[in-house]
């Protein structure tokens, strides 16, 4: 871990505030999208496949140029602009499910507007650790915001699930509403550091191309964004995807799977919580490759697993990889972006995760009809651990 004075000294107020609102439009989002979800099925799986592609797609089309505007506008003012438009989206939506229930119309409309502004609100909001925290702070401030973004998951579901049982829909969408005037509140009384750059004639496309060209450029971000291209296609979908298609396969129960979940989250939970408090490892990038082969580990355990003692305990032990994993590569993309592109980086590092994910659930899904989910998760493992090696062994990584 860093040294003590540095693993310790305080964070400073303005990004504890911020964070702290964060956590509570997390809390209302999760509650949303399970309401989603919820009153999507009832239409049907290929219903809810639509609802969730209705937030992939635009997000994934638009948030290059989400990252534009806000390295162009700055990111304080696309998040007062984001959670203004929520605010009144989710009022709106509430007031339309009072009237006239849940049509599947409304649900991807809805659905719609929130992939739209995710894909301007994920690149301006990734940017405000390094606007509100010194650079060497950066592993703990992300180390908390992991942690906090990991609780919300976990409670987010079941406070959606007593919404939707108390208010219904509507119930989900107020809550949701509320949250967005939290964080509007707090990001009028937080003042980041901005650094918009002079008027560019050439236009917001081509200064989101510029964030591209300039990641491919730098052999750190490069490297930096390849590896976290690996990690999403080897390490997401396996307790999402595969975890239940093995579960399936041994006959165990939906309360097994979601264990093995749960023992993920804890895991993640664990060395964010960690991180948090102690500081990072010296070397970030050996930490980022430590933990990809870490999580290999876990991934093979879970794969060859009897029993579901032993499926916990690799689920276990992939959340804890997948921790030290994130928990080291935030910091490194962060700090290494310059501040002219704070956001443009985060919005293409957004991109290649969502890609990654997009391609590798459908060939995963494949060849686990074909192979079967333990032989697909070994693929995860020993990919994982493939990558990790070679990361480890990579001087640009083995010094960052």
């Amino acid at each position: 871990m860093t040294t003590a004075t540095t693993a310790r000294a305080p964070l400073p107020g303005p990004y504890l505030l911020w964070l702290a609102g964060a956590q509570a439009g997390l809390l209302g989002d999760a509650a949303l999208y399970f309401a989603l979800g919820w009153a999507a099925s009832a239409h049907g799986g290929g219903a809810a496949g639509l609802v969730l592609t209705a937030i992939t797609v635009p997000r994934t089309v638009l948030v290059l140029l989400g990252g534009a505007v806000a390295d162009r506008f700055g990111a304080r003012r696309v998040m007062l602009a984001g959670d203004a438009v929520m605010l009144v989206a989710t009022a709106a939506l509430a007031v339309a499910v009072g009237g006239r229930g849940t049509p599947l119309w409304l649900l991807v409309a809805a659905a719609g507007v929130i992939g739209t502004v995710d894909a301007f609100y994920l690149p301006a909001s990734g940017s405000m650790p390094r606007r509100l925290v010194p650079v060497d702070g950066l592993p703990r401030a992300l180390a908390l915001r992991q942690a906090g973004g990991q609780s919300a998951a976990l409670l987010g579901a079941p406070l959606g699930g007593l919404l939707v049982t108390v208010g219904g829909f509507a119930g989900a969408a107020v809550a949701d509403a509320v949250s967005f005037g939290v964080v509007l509140l707090v990001l009028l009384r937080v003042r980041p550091r901005e650094d918009a750059g002079p008027a560019a004639p050439s236009g917001l496309l081509r200064e989101a191309a510029s964030g591209v060209r300039l990641a491919l450029r730098d052999p750190l971000l490069r490297a930096a964004l390849l590896l976290t291209g690996a990690a999403a296609a080897g390490l997401l979908p396996v307790v999402s995807l595969l975890g239940p298609l093995l579960a399936r396969a041994h006959g165990w129960t939906a309360g097994t799977a979601g264990l093995v979940a749960g023992g993920q989250a804890a895991g993640v939970l664990a060395v964010a919580s960690l991180v948090a408090w102690r500081g990072a490892l010296p070397r970030a990038g050996v930490g980022a490759a430590a933990g990809l082969c870490t999580a290999s580990v876990g991934i093979a355990l879970l794969a060859l697993s009897p029993g579901p003692a032993v499926a916990v305990a690799g689920g276990t032990v992939t959340g804890l990889g997948s921790g030290l994993f994130a928990c080291h590569l935030g910091p490194l993309v962060l700090g290494g972006a310059p501040a002219s592109h704070l956001s443009r980086v985060q919005a293409l590092l957004t991109l290649v995760q969502s890609l990654a994910l997009v391609l590798a659930n459908g060939l995963l899904g494949l060849l686990a009809d074909r192979g079967g989910a333990a032989v697909t998760m070994l693929v995860c493992a020993v990919a994982s651990g493939a990558v990790g090696s070679v990361a480890l062994v990579t001087r640009t990584f083995r010094r960052a």
